[in-house]
């Protein structure tokens, strides 16, 4: 994600710790889980919702590049299922997609601001190859947003580079101080008045993800950090042991040292992080196993769980009934079905989180996405009342 010319420091977080919820709408959600900006007004989770995380633009040779341009501004909407009941044009310049939904819905509530997301689990190879040239990389991110065909849609640009120095899909060697000089350049570009932030790993291992890039240094340039503390543990190790995927704090028999969110946050505020710039993450999903007989976590497991779109994974919507909560431990919430089992947040599990950030004098909570709640926004107004 990118900024401005030479502007100092970062503009300071809006940082109330009960004020704050973003949430992110995934650009493929329009296909086939059917969910569209339209879906943020029916369920009521825009009048809940601060910001929205519009995931993802891609990160090609080094720059911001364009995720899936049929349904960032090309898609046409029928009046049916546009967010103020009129239908997309074909006339010559007229925005069309998802990016003219969210146009209209800022315009009905004016309380929300959206950022653009760049990189992502699958899109994140780009950025070592940004980190050589941080000026020009700055620059095509800042084009990009700011492109007049919807630079009124965007308030900002964030950046998901999974991960800086450390590994995910593939592995990034540009070194520990990559990080925050390409954030200062984003920063530099993209001015004070811009939202310049960041999703950030939650791995609080010792020698893990959180030590191998300078997130201290670096967080003077952002307004915020997402803080991904979700996904720990899951149908990815397909033996288990079972394991809840968000836990808020360690707990007796945690497969890993440093996976959870207390431990996460406690590490990145020693490294420098100011409380206030750290939001905390909810999953709207759970993550589970198939051959597991052992009702609590540590059990052993023969693979993931079969999932609607993905094994070992699944929305909160459908998870929620077809395999009910059984259990609670560190803070979250399990559930034992059959031969499955699964863990997620609940409304009252998130309760609990949103009353220990707001203990932490954290900045927000964010979640991951949209599309996972109820049809009437169950779990994004357990976030808001929490």
């Amino acid at each position: 994600m990118c900024r401005h010319r030479s502007t100092p420091a970062a503009a300071p977080a809006e940082a109330s710790p009960n004020g704050n919820v973003l949430g992110y709408f995934a650009e493929w959600g329009v296909y086939q889980r059917n969910y569209h900006v339209k879906n943020i007004k029916t369920s009521g989770s825009a009048t809940k919702l601060n910001y929205i995380n519009y995931a993802f633009g891609n990160v090609v040779n080094g720059q911001c590049q364009i995720g899936d341009s049929y349904a960032d501004y090309d898609k046409a909407y029928d009046a049916g299922s546009s967010v103020d009941g009129v239908a997309d044009t074909w006339d010559a310049g007229a925005l069309r997609g998802s990016f003219n939904q969210l146009r209209k819905l800022k315009k009905q509530y004016p309380n929300i601001r959206v950022i653009w997301s760049f990189g992502g689990w699958t899109w994140s190879g780009g950025f070592g190859q940004a980190a050589a040239n941080p000026s020009a990389f700055a620059n095509s991110c800042y084009n990009l947003v700011e492109d007049p065909r919807w630079a009124d849609v965007f308030d900002g640009i964030d950046i998901d580079w999974e991960y800086p120095n450390a590994c995910g899909l593939s592995c990034d060697t540009s070194g520990a101080g990559s990080y925050k000089t390409l954030m200062q350049a984003l920063r530099n570009r993209f001015g004070s008045s811009k939202l310049v932030t960041a999703a950030i790993t939650a791995d609080a291992s010792p020698g893990g993800k959180i030590e191998k890039a300078n997130y201290g240094a670096a967080s003077q340039y952002f307004n915020w950090f997402n803080v991904m503390t979700y996904d720990f543990f899951g149908g990815f190790n397909p033996q288990g042991p079972t394991a809840p995927h968000s836990p808020l704090t360690s707990y007796t028999g945690i497969p890993t040292q440093g996976f959870d969110t207390a431990d996460a946050i406690a590490k990145l505020k020693s490294r420098g992080v100011p409380a206030n710039k750290l939001w905390i993450g909810i999953g709207f999903y759970g993550r589970g196993w198939t051959g597991v007989t052992q009702s609590t976590p540590g059990g052993t497991a023969t693979g993931a769980a079969p999932g609607t779109y993905e094994a070992g994974i699944d929305d909160y919507k459908v998870i929620k009934s077809k395999c009910p909560t059984t259990g609670t431990i560190a803070g979250t919430a399990y559930a034992k079905c059959g031969n499955q089992w699964w863990s997620y947040d609940t409304p009252s599990t998130i309760n609990g989180k949103m009353s220990w950030a707001k203990g932490q004098g954290l900045g927000g909570a964010f979640f991951w996405e949209l599309s996972g709640d109820t049809t009437n926004g169950e779990l994004i107004t357990a976030v808001k009342n929490g």
